[in-house]
């Protein structure tokens, strides 16, 4: 476990990600965690270096280069603690979501209760589920076994047993198990990671223990009726760092530097998500949406309830070879504002899987990656929403609902060329209802901060409040039904000083009003035609304070779901206008 650093002056968090390596440093002003500035550099996971130290070092090499300030001596070695001269930093914090998904075989005694479970608890980290054995499962052992072998899983998952149930069923479970591991040569086993009855926990690990690395963490499924992922995720983030320390050289240096702290990236953001539901109580919920190249990957907290979803078959990087598999094309070419060829998209897919470090080079190049990130969110959310519970329940339709703010992440959401892009690509994506504030994370500061959390949470906070992330804007989202053009809102903005804006919003429109950075203004909300905007219920309103964001207020009275023109030419020339409209 990682020693406290609440006395350390500076920090500095290395996120290892498919694409690029990101080195964030920071450090205290005035008495106060800031951040300071940010180095980047291709990851170098791959060939020709096969080592993610080369990576790291470059972009601590452009990190001094920004700064001025000296991090790694004469010896290449990174200068800890900090030295009275400056050089230095006190702490390291990482976090790491390279390398392909791990191959994760789920087991389970009923197919919709712990398998089920199982399989969801696979998705908070990077993982593919390859296989799933539930104890209906008619196939013979030593078919079961061959399975196993052949498809030469990175870690099988057991699940099993409400506690102080079912315990014979579980041993047979287990049997094909222990069977393909102990035939299976030593260097090759899969580690085992048991989520089942507590009670037969000592069974379980002395069945097993002597055919791979078995490891034991909180029943999944500790009723019919009740699920509890979160402290079984624990165990399997560790348990990602491990096999990818054997998997990728240079990670478990990465972890011995940061103390044992090594985080993968997702599960780093989902702890700042859900300390900030925390903070902010049972009346709002957080979301984060991270659009990367390894994977997309969700988080959403309410009071302090966290569910994560990590979806690797939603990368925009490899896994677009496989798209199609999920979504016909039409589903990406619809949010093309370019007229381009469906030949040219399929190419720019299969182009893009083979070189995901590639950067749009044209217009369309750009327009095409655009339409990817929207289609990447919406498939997310689809998977996302089957989490239940409170949060599930935030997630309706493919509509995120009851969350705000929402943290963006991926240089495709935060380094668009305009932020209107950004905006539209988050309204296209998640199609928020109600009152939603969104943040952009522009230097990727949230893993560093949520690896450095759990032992200096003040870092945390107060970079948080430093107002280091960007206030892109607060949208209210009308929700209902009603023709084209029909009045479904009226709103009334006042801000400091008394300046007064009245406006009557209408059915398919997208509208912005002017409101600077960091000034508030009270607004008075009246729904008409039983619309919802959150405040209770269709037809009610009320009033609410709000901050401007850099693109103002915006109004997104498009409807939800949203529905595009069915035909090209004029969905494209509406997208056009859409972004205009933001652009303001």
């Amino acid at each position: 476990m990682a020693t406290s650093i609440v006395a350390a002056d500076s920090v500095l968090a290395i996120d290892v990600g498919e694409v690029t390596t990101r080195a964030i440093l920071f450090d205290v002003v005035d008495g106060h965690y800031r951040f300071i500035a940010g180095g980047a550099a291709p990851t170098t996971v791959n060939a020709p270096y096969n080592d993610i130290w080369e990576g790291i070092r470059d972009a601590i090499d452009h990190l001094q280069a920004v700064t001025g300030r000296v991090l790694v001596g004469s010896d290449e070695q990174l200068i800890t603690p900090s030295r009275l001269d400056g050089s230095g930093v006190d702490k390291l914090a990482a976090t790491f979501s390279a390398g392909k998904p791990l191959r994760v075989i789920a087991a389970g005694l009923l197919g919709d209760v712990s398998l089920q479970s199982a399989c969801r608890l696979a998705t908070t980290t990077y993982s593919q589920v390859v296989e799933s054995i539930g104890l209906n499962d008619r196939r013979k052992v030593e078919e079961r076994v061959r399975v196993i072998q052949s498809l030469n899983p990175d870690l099988i998952l057991i699940a099993g047993g409400t506690d102080g149930g079912a315990s014979q069923a579980v041993h047979k479970l287990i049997e094909p198990i222990g069977l393909a591991c102990y035939f299976t040569p030593e260097a090759r086993r899969p580690e085992l990671l048991f989520t089942g009855n507590e009670a037969i926990s000592g069974e379980v690990r002395n069945t097993l223990e002597r055919t791979g690395a078995i490891h034991i963490a909180p029943n999944v499924r500790p009723t019919l009726e009740s699920e509890h992922i979160d402290a079984a995720h624990e165990t399997l983030a560790d348990l990602f760092q491990r096999i990818r320390g054997r998997q990728i050289p240079g990670v478990i240096e990465l972890d011995q530097r940061a103390e044992g702290g090594l985080l993968p990236t997702a599960s780093a953001t989902g702890r700042v998500v859900r300390f900030l539901s925390q903070i902010y109580g049972a009346n709002k919920g957080v979301m984060s949406v991270d659009v990367g190249a390894s994977s997309t990957s969700l988080a959403a907290a309410v009071s302090g309830e966290l569910a994560l979803g990590v979806y690797p078959q939603f990368g925009l990087g490899a896994s677009l070879a496989e798209l199609l598999q999920h979504c016909p094309l039409e589903d990406v070419t619809r949010w093309l504002h370019c007229d381009i060829p469906a030949a040219y998209v399929q190419d720019y897919l299969q182009n893009k899987a083979l070189y995901p470090s590639s950067l749009p080079a044209t217009e369309e190049d750009l327009d095409i990656e655009q339409a990817l990130a929207r289609q990447m969110m919406r498939l997310s959310l689809r998977q996302f929403r089957t989490l239940g519970g409170p949060v599930g329940r935030t997630v309706d339709s493919g509509m995120v609902t009851g969350l705000e703010p929402v943290l963006a992440l991926g240089s495709v959401l935060t380094q668009a060329p305009k932020l209107a892009e950004s905006m539209l690509m988050l309204l296209d994506g998640l199609q928020p209802t109600g009152v939603t504030t969104f943040v952009l994370d522009q230097n990727h500061l949230i893993p560093g901060l949520g690896a450095a959390a759990a032992s200096n949470p003040i870092l945390a906070v107060q970079v948080l409040e430093s107002g280091a992330l960007l206030n892109l804007g607060t949208v209210i989202s009308p929700v209902g039904n009603a023709r084209y053009g029909t009045p479904i809102l009226r709103v009334r903005m006042t801000v400091a000083g008394g300046h007064e804006a009245r406006l009557e919003v209408k059915y398919g429109s997208l509208i912005v009003l002017p409101l600077p950075v960091g000034q508030s203004a009270q607004l008075q909300l009246r729904p008409l035609q039983r619309f919802d905007v959150g405040m209770g219920g269709g037809g009610r309103g009320g009033s609410l304070r709000v901050t401007g964001g850099a693109l103002g207020l915006i109004i997104d009275a498009r409807g939800r779901p949203l529905q595009l023109s069915k035909d090209p030419a004029r969905r494209r020339e509406m997208i056009k206008r859409w972004i205009k409209l933001l652009n303001g």
